[in-house]
């Protein structure tokens, strides 16, 4: 390939949310495997800093502040002008939208890589967007786009670091919480970005208590803090003791509690991906019948995991305008989630 790109200076553009920037890690490695002496940047939001920080990977993250002080047409054209004292020669846009697109070309990077969408003529290599088909995983989607340097992906497996510092708040908050290092832990994520992902909270108190109940194990509740209340919700509903860590955690703490946890229950939303990432197993339940959202696309990576996911004939899913009650979720029962998670309980037991 006479063309292929030879990068000195890479800047990574990832400015969605945060199992979107996890399932991107492999990327990064690609990277570093292909060309080790390369300077590699990850542009990314505030939210999902911590889950590229201290990336072996990466020599720098860059933080874009949409909602904060570049929030705005003038603040996003200053932040861009100011990537040039990096003097990046090649950005890759791993996810489409006109900002992505925007930001590397007002910076000047000469080589442009991303889909054909959204701006997509502001790019230089340009692949065709297909990710709404869900044929593939979204890992798998994102490192195609290294096709321009002539690397041949392998099998992706995310990274999330996990700090020192996050490890010991953590260790310090069980403790806390009288949690002995012999207790086996289930943390449950009741959350998700739609109510067309979210089963129901008190479906996960069942499956909570019982697990205590029968299984021995300890529960312990994880959310973000816009999502508290979903996590509150489920806390109420039980009958069993259980940990409350929701809003309370970073992500790198975040990942540093389920890397001591035995599984993860949760709606299909970013922990789960963070779980995989410092391998724990999911239990991970879908709704929506699109391929575009399917686990096909979006399910945890690695071994281990149980996907939970109806079909219950939709042929055009509402999403969250659902006409019939959202059946795909309140189809599925507590009595299956709970063998799902003990399933996996007994694999790693």
């Amino acid at each position: 390939m006479s063309d292929m790109l030879i990068p000195k200076r890479i800047l990574v553009i990832r400015l969605d949310r945060l199992g979107d920037v996890i399932l991107s890690t492999p990327v990064l490695q690609a990277l570093r495997q292909r060309f080790p002496h390369a300077f590699i940047a990850m542009m990314v939001r505030p939210p999902c800093r911590e889950a590229v920080e201290g990336n072996p990977h990466l020599n720098e993250v860059l933080l874009y502040e949409k909602e904060g002080r570049h929030r705005g047409i003038g603040a996003t054209i200053r932040f861009a002008r100011s990537l040039r004292r990096f003097e990046f020669d090649t950005a890759l846009v791993l996810h489409p939208s006109h900002r992505s697109h925007w930001i590397p070309w007002l910076a000047r990077i000469p080589s442009r890589i991303g889909y054909d969408r959204k701006s997509g003529w502001l790019l230089t290599h340009r692949l065709p967007h297909r990710k709404q088909e869900g044929a593939r995983h979204e890992a798998v989607y994102t490192l195609e786009l290294l096709r321009p340097f002539g690397i041949v992906p392998g099998t992706p497996r995310p990274v999330v670091p996990v700090a020192p510092a996050a490890d010991r708040r953590v260790d310090e908050w069980l403790a806390a919480q009288a949690l002995r290092p012999g207790d086996r832990l289930v943390a449950i994520h009741p959350s998700a970005s739609c109510v067309s992902k979210r089963w129901m909270p008190e479906r996960f108190a069942q499956v909570a208590d019982r697990l205590a109940t029968e299984q021995g194990v300890r529960i312990c509740l994880v959310a973000g803090e816009p999502d508290a209340v979903f996590a509150e919700a489920v806390l109420r509903a039980m009958r069993q003791p259980a940990v409350n860590a929701a809003g309370r955690l970073s992500v790198g703490e975040l990942a540093a509690l389920l890397r001591r946890c035995r599984l993860l229950i949760s709606n299909d939303s970013g922990p789960v991906h963070v779980a995989a990432a410092v391998g724990t197993p999911v239990v991970d339940i879908f709704g929506r019948n699109q391929r575009g959202l399917s686990p096909q696309r979006w399910g945890p990576l690695g071994a281990g995991h149980v996907v939970l996911h109806k079909e219950v004939g939709c042929v055009t899913c509402l999403a969250h305008r659902c006409d019939i009650e959202f059946l795909c979720l309140t189809s599925l029962s507590v009595e299956e989630v709970y063998r799902a998670a003990v399933s996996v309980l007994e694999q790693h037991a």
